[in-house]
């Protein structure tokens, strides 16, 4: 008699899940074809934590400094939930971002001083003014934008891509992440590996947290005494008997882990030679500026993410912590954008430049944005902005997108959505589209529903965003 789970009994009974994936794993990335051409072939997400203020970096508008100092009027602020932070708050007065704005490029889009990197860049870029959400804490929404819901345990976006696209490269992980930690707020608010989690989908899709240092991967290394040829003969048996435990079992996850064994044997030689900056010119690290040649800041990480990208890694995602600008607004965000703007449009720059950004879709953004009134006395040193998540921007580039345009527009106070609002489900929708994915069609059978990325309500595919 088979040693037949429970969970392996509901998999085959649930219209042969377990046997569909398995066969689906022992086949190989020939199953993994997208639903029609794709614009873009790979993935670069900057994720920006803590949520960057939207009102003091993109979103400008001339009436703000009108309006600076008068009372958020209630019929703007409506019946939108406030944070515990600021609920207590006895005025609501308008802070007008204390920084100057310039229109810039060809297409005249506004970017503040703190961004002159990405200023020089604005023209390939696709600014999305309109983004919104529900969630106005940051773990419900930084797990929203990242897996399509607020609860934990759905599927991140990178492990979607994998389960999908599979990878140009058997020697690398489809999806990649690396974390920063900014000068801004320090520390920044906490990451959790659920975000690049592969969540219900086999275990070989989840994100491979690349860390600084002399081990960028735990576990990696052979231990002493054991070398190459000795993990080969034991890697060889154990997938062995492994194959037999999933021929007797049906589990899927079985074949996962052999899986994931050959992975982590070939990254032993794909993973120094991936990290190993030493073959860069100077004029790259002239590029992505000083910071580039520290391990584990924000620039060594966008240089390594060109190298990742470069050597076929499907998705690659940047988390960089320290946007949460409560308190001492613009000491903290002076520091938080010099850690970021010089070298996010180095990437940019760099992909146009190896003939890459055309196949390669780039973003840039948080959770949510800011609020356009005061936290704390105005004018006051440590004041700062609360979260607000009703409206914020965030930046596309290459991988078939509208280059060198604007899309949403917000009210005078950047408060409210007045045209072309962009739900962070359509945005993932729109990101699976310029992959080639039908996100209503890209679904996985999980607890008696057909899970998807953009979850069970409306999204759809913004048209504005596509070339």
């Amino acid at each position: 008699m088979s040693a037949l789970t429970r969970r392996t009994f509901l998999g085959r009974s649930a219209g042969g899940l377990g046997g569909l994936a398995l066969s689906g794993l022992l086949r190989g990335d020939e199953s993994a074809v997208p639903h029609f051409a794709p614009r873009a072939k790979r993935v670069v997400y900057l994720f920006q934590s803590g949520g960057p203020s939207h009102i003091d970096l993109f979103d400008y508008k001339p009436a703000m400094r009108r309006l600076h100092a008068q009372e958020l009027p209630a019929s703007v602020r409506g019946d939108q939930r406030v944070t515990g932070m600021t609920s207590g708050q006895g005025t609501y007065p308008v802070l007008a971002p204390p920084y100057d704005f310039r229109q810039y490029g060809e297409s005249g889009a506004w970017v503040s001083e703190l961004m002159p990197y990405t200023a020089r860049i604005v023209d390939k870029l696709c600014f999305v003014k309109g983004m919104h959400t529900e969630a106005i804490n940051h773990d419900p929404a930084i797990t929203t934008i990242n897996t399509g819901a607020m609860q934990p345990g759905k599927a991140s976006l990178g492990s979607w891509l994998s389960y999908g696209l599979g990878s140009e490269n058997r020697d690398l992980p489809a999806y990649l992440v690396l974390l920063s930690q900014g000068t801004g707020k320090n520390p920044g608010q906490p990451l959790f590996s659920r975000l690049w989690g592969s969540g219900f989908l086999p275990q070989s899709h989840q994100g491979v947290q690349l860390r600084p240092g002399a081990n960028p991967v735990l576990y990696l290394q052979n231990p002493p005494g054991v070398d190459p040829a000795t993990r080969r003969a034991l890697l060889d048996d154990l997938a062995r008997l492994n194959e037999a435990h999933a021929e007797a079992t049906g589990d899927p996850e079985v074949m996962t882990r052999v899986a994931q064994y050959e992975m982590a044997f070939r990254m032993q030689t794909s993973v120094p030679e991936l990290t190993d900056l030493s073959t860069e010119p100077e004029s790259t690290f002239e590029l992505y500026g000083p910071d580039a040649r520290k391990p584990g800041t924000y620039a060594a990480n966008c240089l390594l993410t060109r190298r990742m990208l470069e050597r076929g890694v499907r998705t690659v995602q940047l988390f960089h912590r320290g946007w949460d600008q409560h308190l001492n607004l613009d000491r903290e965000l002076r520091a938080q954008t010099l850690d970021t703007d010089q070298a996010s449009a180095a990437l940019v720059t760099d992909l146009a430049r190896l003939g890459l950004l055309d196949e390669t879709l780039v973003i840039w953004g948080g959770e949510f944005g800011r609020t356009i009134y005061s936290q704390g006395k105005l004018g006051a040193p440590g004041s700062g902005r609360d979260h607000h998540g009703r409206c914020f921007t965030t930046w596309m580039a290459g991988g078939g997108v509208r280059a060198g345009t604007t899309y949403g527009v917000t009210d005078d106070w950047s408060y409210n959505v007045v045209d072309q609002g962009v739900h962070v489900n359509d945005l993932n929708a729109t990101i699976l589209h310029l992959l080639g994915i039908d996100h209503e069609r890209f679904t996985y059978p999980y607890l008696g529903l057909d899970q998807r990325l953009t979850g069970v309500e409306d999204a759809r595919v913004v048209p504005g965003l596509i070339a």
